[in-house]
Formats: C-alpha cells, structure tokens, sequence
C-alpha cells in the first residue's frame, strides 16, 4: 500500500514530507484520501508542489467532518480551495514554506550531554578539555607552530615559544604587567613592558582562565613578551543568503514590564498581517526565527522578584509564551534559554525542560536547543548564546560595557570561548567537556542578555544582540540602563535591518 501512495504523488509531480506521508498512512482509508487530495490539487489554481504535515492535517479533518470516507473520491472538490483560503487569509501563499522544506539541523547541543560529579578531578579534566581544544587551535598559528612545554623553558637560551592558560593577571608598581600563564608541565611568569604600547594594549584584554600563546625571550626567572597570540578566527567568506531570518532574545513573559502590545504586532508581522508594503515583503522572506533565551521572567531569579510579576507561577508562564509564540505561522522557530528561564543556571544550560514547558513544547514548528548551541539555518552556522559573560567581561576589560556587546562579541570570538573567565557572576559547569569552546566558525553570532542592540560584522562573521520586549526595570533605572525595546533585528537576505515594533 505504501508503494502505491509514493507512486501516486510521484505521477502526480507532487512532493511530499515525512511527516506529512505518516499524517495520511495512518489514516484507514489512506489510498482514498490520497486519490481526493491529488485530485483536489489538479484542480486547483495554486502552484502547491510540496506537501507538509499542517496542510495534510487540514485536509484530512475537513474531508473528515464533511464527507463519509468511503465516498471521498466522487465528491465536489471545493475543499483544497477552502483550506488554502483559512491557512493563508486570502493572501499570497509562502512559496518559501510550501516549495522548500527546512533545511534546518542542530550541529552542537549540549542538552543531555552533561557529566559531572562536581568532584576535584571534574575540575581538572574540564580546564584541560579547554586547554587542548584552544591549544590545537593555536599551534595552527604561525608563530606558534615551534611551541614546546613551559617545562623546558628553563633548560633553552633561545626565544620562548609558549602556549598557556592564563592562571593570573596583575599590574606592577611601575604599570607593567605580569602574567602567570600555565600547561599540564608547568608555569612561567610573563612580563610585558608598558613601553611596548601596542603589546601593552593587547595585554588589557586579556582574562583569567583564557588559553594564548606567549613569544619572548628568558631573562632570569621571567619571561618577556614580545607577542602575544589569541586563537582567534580567520576571515571567512560571506554566505550567499535567499531568506531571512529574525532574532530576538529577552522576551520576559510574566513580567509586568514585558510589552505585551509590541510583542503582538512583531508576531502579526511576521505572519504577514502588519506594516508597510517592505516591512509584510521581508516578513514574507522570513524562515526562521531565532530566540536567543529569557523567554519567561521566571520566579526568584533576584530578591523581590515577585514584586514585578504578572503570572507568579512559573507553569503559567510557559503556557503563556505558548499562547504567544503559537500564534506563528509558517517558521521553524529556534529557542534557547536564557538565565531567566527555568533550566540550570550553570552552563551549558540544557534546552528549556518540557516538564516546565509543556505547551510550548506543543507547537510543531519549535525546536528546542541548549545555551549555547550551533545550528544550521539553510547552511548558516549560527551560534546561539544568552550572553551571560558579558557581565564579566564588561567588569573586567578596560573601554567595555554592556552598551557595546558588539565589542564584547569580538573579544569573545577572538579568544573562542563565549565565558573564558572561571569563578565570577557567570556560572560555568565544570563538565568533561568544555561546550564553550568556540570549536566551529560560525557564520552568525547571536547573543542578548544586555536588552541593548547591537550589530557588526567581524571577519565576515554577522555578530547580532538583540533587544528586549521588556521596559526598562528597576534595575536598570538604578543603573541606567537604557534597554532597546521592540526593536527587532533581522538578516534580510544577508542586509542587516532593525524593524520596530514600538
């Protein structure tokens, strides 16, 4: 029976998904439904030549509620015209959707993949998964292609030629700096000269717990830098790109701050359903939508938390994000979760759990991912991150702040890990594996956390951080901070534009 199924779509020049194929194999009159449905879409004025599990789905019930299935093959036709009509209201059908499937998959997840015992030795083979996996990196480079163990530091009299993880950072009395870098054979002590100024420069960004490489030469017990290399990452190609994809983080549901009104308007257009004539043509383009975590406010995340909630309960929560996100029609939505949101705060943080979500997990089109995660979008590499480090990194490097994260991302790229610093406000587990290392080469960078906008290409790399659907808080006011709201940032076609929704 299923070889006939296949062949009559195939003579009908029909394509047709998995998911959709299973839709109708499970029904008891399959071979009907198939010979109704393909001659429904004979007669149809529509170009329908792929056919997915939704539009299968609405369909079968329709035929269902209308007709007795054993009469399905000589009934009038009108139902294909119907349900176009209901999916699409009267509008111009997402060629995107109905001719191309996704082309969507999850190249890194750290979800499941989580080992530890919180013993010393986890400790241990943590900080050397991130040594080796940065340390292979680096002696890619070409000054550091001749590097040797800190171990043999001392017996050699020529130039030093090191790679280590920085174990601490300080200035002298006279504003040099020292470095106690290290390797599994030992430590050296790095000076870098403050009349060296562009070294010099380079050394304020460097951070605790980073892997770089160190050329010098040895004098006495120290070391002195005459270089200093971060693993960093070539320049890449741009992708070409013939969709458009959408970027948002920090939504807030439950909060009383969270804009609910702009929240409605973003996702009627996305649908196709609000703005301009070139606003509803990018939307149109849309394929993918990519939420980058706090999609709830969630519960005791900071003293007096309840103070500034609307939804207490944490389930409620997620059934309103539900309610929300489901609204969504036609793209593979892509969600991370964020510190708010009701995963571990340690990360890798896995996907968003489905006992908490249980709803949101309902929506067909949904993919849920780990912070961080790799995916591919129709080819693009994207990584995904809540951006919970820039806090750290912000506190500790000179000229950067939570109202620049794009500078914040490049230093992050550069080193190839998205928390390098151990031990401060950002929690980090210490697994067998160190998920935060930058191992692959993304083609775009997408962070959030700070509720800031921001955009920049590095290295051919789309770094984005995008808003918030949240007003500014009392936090914030405190500190002010002045959150970008509404503002959505989207990759159209490549074109990088902010679409508000204020």
């Amino acid at each position: 029976m299923t070889d006939d199924i296949i062949l009559k779509f195939t003579n009908a020049d029909l394509l047709i998904d998995d998911s959709a194929y299973k839709k109708i194999v499970e029904q008891e009159h399959s071979n009907q439904i198939v010979d109704s449905l393909i001659k429904d879409l004979s007669g149809s004025n529509d170009n329908l030549i792929f056919l997915t599990e939704p539009i299968v789905d609405q369909y079968i019930q329709k035929y269902l509620s209308k007709y007795d299935p054993q009469n399905y093959a000589n009934q009038d036709s009108d139902i294909i015209e119907e349900m176009y009509n209901e999916i699409n209201n009267n509008k111009t059908p997402r060629n995107k959707l109905l001719d191309v499937p996704f082309d969507f998959h999850v190249i890194q997840d750290a979800t499941k993949k989580s080992y530890t015992n919180g013993e010393i030795k986890d400790f241990s083979a943590y900080f050397n998964n991130r040594f080796q996996k940065i340390k292979a990196m680096l002696i890619k480079k070409p000054g550091l292609k001749d590097s040797y163990p800190m171990k043999d530091v001392g017996v050699r009299d020529d130039v030093v030629n090191v790679i280590g993880m920085v174990n601490d950072i300080r200035n002298t009395k006279n504003n040099h700096k020292i470095m106690e870098i290290e390797d599994e054979t030992g430590s050296i002590t790095v000076l870098i000269h403050n009349e060296n100024h562009s070294l010099f420069e380079l050394a304020e960004s460097v951070v605790k717990d980073e892997v770089i490489g160190v050329i010098g030469s040895k004098k006495g017990t120290l070391v002195i830098a005459s270089d200093i290399i971060h693993p960093s990452v070539p320049r890449i190609d741009e992708k070409k790109m013939d969709f458009s994809a959408v970027f948002i983080s920090d939504i807030h549901i439950g909060s009383s701050t969270f804009l609910e009104d702009a929240f409605k308007r973003f996702v009627k257009w996305i649908n196709g359903d609000f703005g301009d004539e070139e606003q509803r043509k990018i939307a149109n383009d849309v394929r993918y939508l990519v939420v980058a975590g706090d999609v709830v406010d969630g519960i005791g995340v900071y003293p007096h938390q309840e103070e500034e909630l609307t939804i207490k309960n944490i389930y409620e929560q997620y059934e309103e994000a539900a309610r929300l996100l489901g609204d969504i029609n036609d793209i593979k939505i892509i969600i991370a979760p964020g510190n708010h949101d009701a995963s571990r705060l340690a990360e890798p943080q896995p996907a968003i759990p489905e006992n908490y979500a249980a709803d949101l997990y309902k929506i067909k089109n949904a993919e849920f991912v780990s912070n961080p995660s790799l995916v591919s979008l129709d080819g693009l590499k994207t990584l995904i991150y809540h951006g919970r480090s820039f806090d750290d990194l912000a506190m500790t490097i000179n000229g950067l702040s939570h109202q620049n994260s794009d500078l914040i991302m490049r230093e992050l790229i550069e080193k190839r890990h998205l928390a390098p610093i151990y031990g401060e406000r950002t929690p980090l587990a210490s697994e067998f594996e160190d998920h935060l290392v930058i191992d692959e080469i993304p083609d775009i960078f997408h962070t959030g956390h700070v509720h800031i906008n921001a955009y920049k290409k590095h290295k051919g790399i789309h770094m984005i951080n995008s808003g918030t659907f949240q007003s500014q808080t009392e936090f914030q006011k405190i500190y002010n901070i002045m959150p970008t709201c509404a503002e959505v940032p989207v990759l159209n076609k490549g074109a990088f534009k902010i679409l508000k929704f204020t």
